[in-house]
């Protein structure tokens, strides 16, 4: 590292858990998000910061008006562009000492298990079932740790699962095709911090995963009610009959 980026990380830096060599191992890990939305916001937003040296954002989406109360990497100057091109700008501005490639597009396929191949580690900040299924599938197929997270209206939950660990859980073992509820922040609304909320755990477990520090929420969902403000935590178990990961893990 050069001066000025001693001088930028120095906080983190000062943390015995990061030091010069997490700092190190930050700036040349490589992280893939997502969705640039609600979570995927203050989630790339503090990545971006902390100095995770190579963020790849994917979203086929276009900024609206009605982004603009809990996604805070666009602008009403962004309204009509491409949600990855506005990321890319904010994230740039934030920390100009970081790469941020984008991906205009959704994630599937070859292209989505090529990615996460190359990932340190994916952080899942869609809002929808069926790209947490893919995800979760290409995740396990390359072995690549996955952090979840979901909100709607003040509520919210996170959770880490890692298949580099023995017995860990994917996401279909708690969730299966058929029985989930897709709900929508657009169909359901969602309280702005709420989304905040999450996306800001993310990316702390998305650290901690790089940093090999703590114990992450790996084999644990975290669920957050804003409105009375409690935490849950659920021990998630591995599915033996899980489609998924029983028979790769």
């Amino acid at each position: 590292m050069n001066d000025t980026q001693l001088l930028r990380y120095s906080r983190q830096i000062m943390l015995p858990q990061v030091d010069i060599e997490g700092q190190e191992r930050l700036l040349a890990a490589r992280a893939l998000i997502i969705g640039a939305g609600g979570l995927g916001s203050p989630a790339a937003m503090y990545l971006a910061a902390a100095g995770v040296g190579h963020l790849v954002v994917a979203d086929h989406d276009s900024v609206e008006l009605s982004n603009l109360q809990r996604q805070l990497l666009h602008h009403d100057k962004d309204i009509g562009r491409n949600k990855v091109a506005s990321a890319q700008e904010t994230l740039t501005t934030i920390n100009p000492d970081i790469r941020v490639s984008t991906i205009a597009q959704t994630l599937q396929g070859d292209a989505l298990g090529d990615e996460v191949r190359q990932a340190d580690v994916v952080l899942d900040c869609s809002d929808n079932f069926a790209t947490r299924f893919a995800v979760n599938q290409a995740c396990v197929t390359h072995r690549t740790p996955l952090v979840s997270g979901a909100a709607i209206r003040m509520e919210g939950q996170v959770a880490v699962f890692d298949s580099r660990l023995e017995n860990s859980p994917c996401y279909h073992c708690l969730y299966k095709e058929g029985e989930e509820d897709d709900q929508t922040c657009s169909g359901n609304g969602v309280l702005s911090p709420v989304v905040g909320i999450i996306g800001s755990l993310q990316a702390l477990e998305a650290l901690k995963v790089i940093l090999s520090i703590g114990a992450t929420l790996a084999g644990r969902l975290v669920i957050f009610d804003g409105l009375t403000h409690e935490w849950r935590t659920l021990t998630l178990r591995q599915d033996p009959d899980c489609a998924v990961c029983s028979s790769v893990l």
